[in-house]
């Protein structure tokens, strides 16, 4: 869940302070630990003059203007002042990175002479300068909040990676995925459970499972099914496979080779290759592993019929199907949520946060709305102040979404009335609406925005992330907890890896020598002068010697790195299929 809640608290742009009783502003921050995410104005004001107009110029009484015209408020308050401004649509332009400047926070023109904008105070002289006496009273201050700062956070398991730029105050809607994005589960418990009762409707049908338990280190996301012949594969960007696993058994690289050659994962043949996408795909190939095993040592009943690894993972896809259909999990886990939700006091703050910030949130689910509305209710309502539910955080709430077809063709849309859920249907979707179907084609005609205005965050590879970037260009975030785990050892193994470096750098330099005299022999050899005077004057002998002596050295460090590397491995995963 920290990747989620880190994330939701970084698209929080310009978190507006609360009213005390003395009238004065008091940040939010977290529970117990207030703290100031103010973003750092464009121009490098001095940081005790920054520090001073913090809680005046984020008091939400005072309008922020919009270039060229005011925002919600036209009328300025007593004082008269309004610091900031944001570039509006009309005044944007594309900045430097090839990203839109809608939105960016600047200095109102009237106030910047006061700060030294004309060369005047703490702006004068090389920017080179001041931003780095202004670095270091940032770093300080930091400290001084008790907040991290972004260097610390970037190499943070709670960070943002990005694979391309993205200015977030172009921005205007953030919608949600819920299920592994704002809700998250135990994995051990939801998807055990799921396993429990997948693996019960198997031996119903006669297949041998009293021995087998639910082991969720036996996959991860990304990997691949391979139905045709019942394993599990990694395959590289190019669609090779490097890796493969039969059944619960690795295969080595040899037995890989043979096994696939040059042939390429080819994901559009669904009747072959089943990628993991989510981690609701992780009980079903733990099921299909174990049974491949099971299969191959005949102990699946002849009365069962002829299987091969193909119909055999077409059982194990009914039997985890009939678990979801009859909705036995779904009922034990809105029973007894408890035991399946892990709910973070923060998450729901930082949802609030965005809204207050102006950001407008969406939540599109598959979910119906019954489960959708227990599981946001135990998770966010405890968390939100002042009486607040987890409907009032977002302008428009989608259950039974459909995706992905949510974002590619359009269903009937219906609202949800009543609490009970009754539906009545609509043609057309409003702000504060709960809504179930429709299309992501609505929610952008009912909010009057375009695709790149939304950033849409969710854990499907390929419902949330893929669909919705390629049929209406929306920005994704994936929210990949996997990788805390990862990162967590990429920190355990930063000594080892540091020892590893050093010694493969200098087999590097030793090899390097090493090819040149061996060039140098063989040129020699071959009556021709060696690639320098030096090496064409050296001793038969001499050579030869060094040539042993650094062969040996080479094959020593060998030794050394190859069990380094393979320990080094098994901090990611010990079957190492993930590599």
């Amino acid at each position: 869940m920290a990747d989620s809640i880190e994330l939701a608290r970084r698209l929080c742009l310009q978190p507006p302070a609360r009213r005390t009783g003395t009238g004065r502003c008091r940040p939010r921050g977290r529970l117990g630990a207030p703290s100031l995410r103010v973003p750092r104005p464009p121009l490098p004001l001095s940081l005790s003059l920054w520090s001073s107009l913090r809680c005046r110029a984020l008091d939400s009484t005072r309008p922020v203007a919009v270039e060229g015209g005011l925002g919600d408020e036209e009328d300025e308050d007593e004082e008269g002042e309004s610091y900031f401004a944001l570039t509006s649509s009309r005044l944007s332009r594309v900045d430097y990175l090839g990203e839109s400047t809608k939105g960016d926070l600047n200095v109102r023109r009237e106030h910047l002479d006061a700060f030294g904008g004309n060369g005047k105070s703490t702006l004068h002289g090389p920017i080179e300068e001041i931003a780095w006496q202004e670095a270091r009273e940032a770093e300080s201050l930091l400290r001084e909040l008790g907040i991290a700062d972004p260097f610390s956070v970037r190499h943070s398991p709670r960070g943002i990676f990005c694979t391309r730029t993205l200015n977030l105050r172009s921005i205007s809607v953030i919608g949600y995925d819920m299920d592994y994005t704002l809700i998250h589960y135990n994995v051990m418990a939801w998807e055990g459970r799921a396993y429990d009762y997948g693996m019960a409707n198997l031996k119903g049908m006669g297949f041998p499972v009293d021995d087998l338990e639910f082991d969720p280190d036996l996959v991860i996301r990304g990997l691949i099914m391979d139905k045709d012949k019942g394993n599990l594969v990694k395959a590289d960007r190019f669609g090779y496979i490097k890796r493969a696993m039969h059944g619960t058994q690795m295969l080595s690289t040899s037995a890989v080779s043979e096994i696939y050659g040059r042939e390429l994962v080819d994901l559009r043949k669904e009747s072959r290759w089943e990628f993991l996408n989510t981690l609701f795909s992780v009980s079903e190939a733990v099921m299909f592993m174990q049974m491949v095993d099971k299969l191959d040592q005949g102990l699946v009943p002849a009365e069962l019929g002829p299987l091969d690894y193909k119909g055999l993972y077409n059982a194990v896809s009914r039997a985890l199907f009939r678990a979801h259909v009859e909705g036995q999990l779904k009922s034990e886990i809105m029973a007894e949520p408890e035991r399946f939700v892990e709910p973070d006091p923060e998450l729901p703050l930082a949802l609030l946060d965005q809204k207050e910030a102006g950001k407008r949130l969406l939540l599109i689910t598959n979910s119906d709305y019954h489960y959708t509305n227990k599981m946001m209710n135990h998770a966010f309502n405890r968390f939100l102040p002042n009486d607040m539910a987890w409907r009032d955080l977002f302008e428009m709430v989608i259950v039974s979404a459909r995706k992905p077809e949510f974002f590619q063709i359009s269903h009937p849309l219906y609202e949800v009335v009543t609490n009970d859920g009754l539906m009545r249907p609509c043609f057309k979707a409003n702000s504060g609406g709960l809504y179930s179907g429709g299309s992501a084609q609505m929610v952008e005609k009912s909010l009057d925005i375009h695709g790149d205005e939304i950033l849409y965050v969710g854990d499907h590879i390929y419902t949330d992330v893929s669909q919705s970037k390629v049929h209406l260009r929306w920005r994704t975030a994936l929210i990949c907890r996997e990788l805390e785990d990862e990162f967590d050892a990429l920190i355990r193994s930063h000594v080892q890896k540091e020892q590893l470096i050093t010694l493969i750098q200098q087999k590097e330099v030793v090899g390097d020598l090493f090819n040149q005299l061996r060039l140098a022999l063989q040129r020699r050899t071959n009556s021709r002068p060696a690639q320098t005077l030096a090496a064409t004057c050296m001793d038969d002998q001499e050579l030869t010697e060094s040539m042993q002596k650094l062969l040996i050295v080479m094959q020593r460090l060998d030794e050394k790195i190859a069990p380094m590397l393979e320990s080094d491995g098994e901090l990611f995963n010990k079957r190492k299929i993930i590599f």
